[in-house]
C-alpha cells in the first residue's frame, strides 16, 4: 500500500507515554502511514525502548527542542503529508483517516487540526483549533468546554501541531518551523505564515485524540514556560506583522502585554515573564521576518479580521468558564 503521511512523533524523556501513544496507533481504521519518531537526547531510557521495539526513528544528540525535532522529521518523511503528534496523546481509530479526508480536500489547506480532549477529564475539551487575538494572545479554542460541543469543521487560525496533519510541500515554501522559537507559539507561527501565503488551517472534529498537556515540560506554568512563551510571542508578531499592521495593533498589543504581566505576577511568574520579554525583543533582528508583498495585501486584511475575531472568541469562551465556576460555587 503507497503511504500518504508519515506520523511524526517528537520524544524528550517521553518513555510514561510511548506504550500507550502507540498502541493506538497500532488501532487505526487507515494503514496508509509510516511512523517516525524523533527523541531529542533522551536520557530516561526512550532511546533504548525505541531500538527494543524497532521503532523507524532519528536520535538526536541533544534536545533541539519541539521545532528542531520535528522539521528533522518533516523533512525525512517520504510522503505528501505529514502528522504531528505528541507523545503524551492517545488517538482514536479513525484519526488519521480523517485527517487525511480533510486535507485531501483542497490543495489550498496547509494543516489540520484535531479534536483533542483532556486525557484525565475527557468530558472536557483541551483544543478545537488555535486561535489568535489583537492582543497578541494566542489559545486553544474550546478549552475547558463540553466535549460534545465544537461538532463542525471551520477555518481556525491555526492547527496545534500536538496532533495535526501538514501538506509537505507547502514547508517548502514558506519554511519550516521556526527554531528560534524551540518550543511554544511555533504552531502559531507557521500557521501565521501559511495564512500570508493564502493558505488556509483547517479543524476537523471527526480527528479525535485523547492528550494529557505540558507533558514534557511537566505543569502548565512554570518559569521555563512562561519566559519561552513571552520571548516567542514576540518574535511571532514581529516576524508575521508588516510596520503598518504592527503600529495598527500596537494599542491592543501594549494592553495584552500589560494584562499578562498582572496574571505572572499573581502566579509568582513576574521576573520570568519580564526576562523573556526582554530577551525576545534583544533577539527579535535574528528571526526571518516575512518578506512583505503586495499581492499578499488581501491575505493580510483578512488576517486583521481574524485576530478580530479571535479576540470576540476568546471574551465569550473566557466568560463562559468564569460564569461556569461561579455556577459550582
Amino acid at each position: 500500500m503507497k503511504k500518504k503521511v508519515t506520523v511524526v512523533i517528537p520524544n524528550y524523556n517521553g518513555l510514561k507515554f510511548m506504550e500507550p501513544c502507540f498502541q493506538a496507533l497500532s488501532r487505526q481504521t487507515s494503514k496508509a502511514f509510516d511512523l517516525l519518531v524523533v527523541d531529542n537526547g533522551s536520557a530516561d531510557g526512550s532511546a533504548e525502548w525505541l531500538r527494543e521495539h524497532k521503532i523507524p526513528s532519528i536520535f538526536l544528540k541533544e534536545n533541539t527542542g519541539f521545532s528542531g525535532a520535528v522539521n528533522r522529521g518533516i523533512q525525512a518523511a517520504k510522503t505528501p503529508y505529514v502528522i504531528l503528534l505528541n507523545n503524551d496523546t492517545q488517538v482514536f481509530p479513525e484519526f488519521v483517516e480523517e485527517l487525511l479526508r480533510c486535507i485531501e480536500r483542497s490543495p489550498k489547506i496547509f494543516s489540520v487540526s484535531s479534536k483533542m480532549l483532556q486525557m484525565y477529564k475527557p468530558e472536557l475539551l483541551d483544543d478545537a483549533g488555535d486561535m489568535y487575538t489583537l492582543m497578541g494572545w494566542a489559545f486553544q479554542r474550546g478549552v475547558g468546554q463540553s466535549s460534545k460541543g465544537y461538532k463542525s469543521a471551520c477555518r481556525v487560525f491555526s492547527a496545534c501541531a500536538g496532533a495535526a496533519i501538514y501538506r509537505k510541500s507547502v514547508f517548502e515554501e514558506i519554511g519550516y518551523f521556526d527554531e528560534m522559537h524551540f518550543a511554544y507559539l511555533e504552531d502559531m507561527d507557521i500557521g501565521y505564515r501559511a495564512k500570508i501565503a493564502g493558505y488556509d488551517n483547517l479543524y476537523c472534529p471527526g480527528a479525535k485524540v485523547y492528550h494529557v498537556g505540558s507533558g514534557t515540560s511537566g505543569s502548565k506554568y512554570n518559569s521555563f514556560k512562561v519566559k519561552l512563551a513571552a520571548r516567542n510571542n514576540i518574535y511571532l508578531n514581529y516576524k508575521n506583522m508588516p510596520g503598518p499592521q504592527l503600529l495598527l495593533n500596537s494599542l491592543p498589543l501594549g494592553a495584552g502585554i500589560f494584562v499578562k504581566y498582572l496574571f505572572f505576577k499573581k502566579k509568582g511568574f513576574a521576573a520570568d515573564y519580564v526576562e523573556g520579554l526582554k530577551e525576545g525583543l534583544k533577539t527579535a533582528r535574528k528571526c526571518k521576518k516575512v518578506p512583505f508583498k503586495r499581492e499578499n495585501l488581501s491575505n493580510y486584511a483578512a488576517i486583521e479580521w481574524e485576530l478580530l475575531a479571535g479576540t470576540l472568541i476568546y471574551i465569550y469562551e473566557f466568560s463562559k468558564r468564569q460564569l461556569k465556576k461561579f455556577s459550582i460555587l
